[in-house]
């Protein structure tokens, strides 16, 4: 048994198709979904993925750093609305994103620290986004110090090296997600892999993005995640079995869904 810790299931590309996308998933052994939120736009046709797939498929919450724009403030009181009224289990995806435009960066910090505030006001873990933002994260991460905040979560789609994990780690409890990226020739992420205890991992695929080798420049779905499993597993020189047990309890306690 798999978890696919960060699936966009109720994405329109899956739309065509979604009972064989599901019946995919669940034949290669995925037995868990976790969905990220981005915005309030996406949010209804997550709650209904969810309401359909109850105990499959698990919604979070969050304001995207890419959909940190002049409406901003509108659409973290949403999130903080939502968050007040039911169970989530994480916050995410959120964080910090610097590839598309650093125009609303000082908002996406702000963003940001307030949703990591939120999260740790419930114990609720996060999921955070990071692309080329890394020193801005940790301005905002030694803010988080300074006011006594130690979040724990997860950094979706990780590519930084082993250090930069390390010093990431001082500031919080942090796992790292390991997706398709890893099955890529010249992938960094591999190198990391290696070196870190698969207690530190869990298994994601960023589906409809990011498919993982030989299904690269395809549409990703969660039945792929068995790609990743595999390549974990001769990265680490360890059975199948075992990463997929390690990763299974971690996304179990890390997500509190047991």
């Amino acid at each position: 048994m798999i978890i696919d810790t960060h699936t966009h299931l109720y994405d329109e590309d899956f739309r065509e198709d979604f009972d064989s996308v599901v019946t995919r998933a669940k034949e290669a052994g995925v037995y868990k979904c976790i969905m990220p939120g981005i915005d309030s736009s996406s949010y209804g046709d997550m709650c209904e993925v969810e309401k359909r797939l109850a105990g499959f498929a698990y919604s979070a919450i969050g304001l995207h750093p890419t959909s940190v724009k002049g409406d901003w403030e509108e659409e973290l009181d949403f999130v903080k609305r939502e968050f007040a009224g039911r169970r989530f289990c994480a916050v995410g995806e959120i964080g910090l994103d610097g590839y598309w435009s650093r125009e609303f960066m000082t908002e996406q910090k702000r963003v940001f620290y307030e949703q990591i505030v939120m999260a740790a006001s419930a114990d609720c873990p996060i999921i955070v986004h990071l692309r080329e933002a890394t020193e801005d994260l940790y301005e905002v991460l030694e803010q988080l110090r300074r006011d006594g905040i130690r979040p724990r979560g997860v950094f979706h789609a990780f590519s930084g090296s082993y250090e930069t994990y390390e010093r990431i780690n001082k500031y919080g409890d942090f796992m790292v997600g390991i997706g398709g990226v890893v099955t890529y020739k010249k992938a960094t992420v591999a190198g990391v892999v290696e070196r870190l205890p698969l207690e530190r991992m869990v298994l994601e695929t960023d589906s409809p993005w990011l498919s993982p080798v030989p299904y690269r420049g395809k549409r990703n779905e969660p039945s792929y995640l068995k790609e990743i499993v595999a390549k974990i597993a001769q990265l680490k020189d360890c059975s199948i079995e075992k990463v997929e047990e390690i990763t299974t309890n971690n996304a179990l306690t890390l997500f509190n869904i047991q």
